[in-house]
């Protein structure tokens, strides 16, 4: 039995209830509903400024909602409850959750003085997950899943942008989490690079997954997503099956992105 195979984590339900975040005056989140169902895809869309990786940092706790909360599997998320409260947890409690929520950025977030195993090895190692040696074996195992198994010695400088972003993506695998947040994961690449990072997300997509994708590719949204959300001004303007949302929108905002973008 691979190492994989020993920390498959079933793929998580998410919920988002009614999310609210602002930034003094600025309302970027404005009464977020959301519930993921396990393994589905869910495809964000919207405009810059609309509040789309906002609602992503909420999930996994790295922005802090004024008012609404997210659960994963019925746990909250960076809270507990506290009588009618809610109140903040520890900084390491908090830490623990979201070690079970992949995180892929825009811009990768190597740690550029680590080899290419070392950076998708770190986390399980110092989470105690895992020995070294135990993530080591995983992170190879995971690279080769990405198509990077002979770049193992690798540093982040000598790799492509769209190779870069396959490492991050198999360095969130490495916790096993429930789910896995993409935000913009192809927006910092060259064209050309596009194709091989998406490939990798679809064959996530095709796994059981639960993924919340953040992205401007329209027709890969159609391809993969379950449930395509649309999001303007911090609010979910339409959401549904991408035959639906993309191919025959009902709110006019919809409508109108979709027309400058496709």
């Amino acid at each position: 039995m691979s190492t994989t195979d020993t920390l498959e984590t079933a793929p998580a339900a998410l919920e988002i209830h009614d999310v609210h975040k602002w930034y003094g005056t600025h309302r970027v989140l404005d009464g977020v509903d959301l519930t993921i169902r396990p393994g589905e895809v869910t495809v964000v869309l919207g405009p810059s400024g609309s509040g789309k990786s906002t609602l992503l940092r909420v999930i996994n706790h790295l922005e802090k909602p004024e008012i609404g909360y997210v659960s994963i599997n019925d746990e909250l998320v960076g809270v507990k409850r506290q009588g009618d409260r809610l109140k903040e947890l520890s900084e390491r409690a908090i830490l623990a959750q979201r070690g079970r929520i992949g995180f892929v950025f825009q811009n990768f977030n190597l740690f550029p003085h680590l080899t290419v195993l070392d950076n998708v090895a770190a986390a399980p190692v110092a989470t105690g997950k895992l020995t070294k040696p135990e993530a080591r074996a995983l992170a190879k195992e995971l690279l080769e899943r990405v198509g990077l198994g002979e770049r193992v010695g690798a540093y982040p400088r000598q790799l492509s942008g769209g190779q870069q972003q396959r490492v991050a993506i198999a360095r969130a695998l490495a916790l096993r989490p429930g789910v896995i947040l993409f935000d913009e994961p192809t927006s910092a690449l060259d064209p050309e690079l596009v194709g091989e990072v998406l490939s990798v997300i679809r064959d996530l997509a095709t796994s059981g997954t639960t993924l919340v994708i953040v992205t401007h590719e329209i027709g890969f949204a159609r391809e993969i997503a379950d449930r395509v959300v649309f999001i303007d001004h911090g609010r979910i303007v339409e959401q549904g099956p991408p035959s639906e949302v993309l191919d025959r929108p009902q709110h006019e905002r919809t409508r109108d992105f979709l027309s400058k973008v496709l």
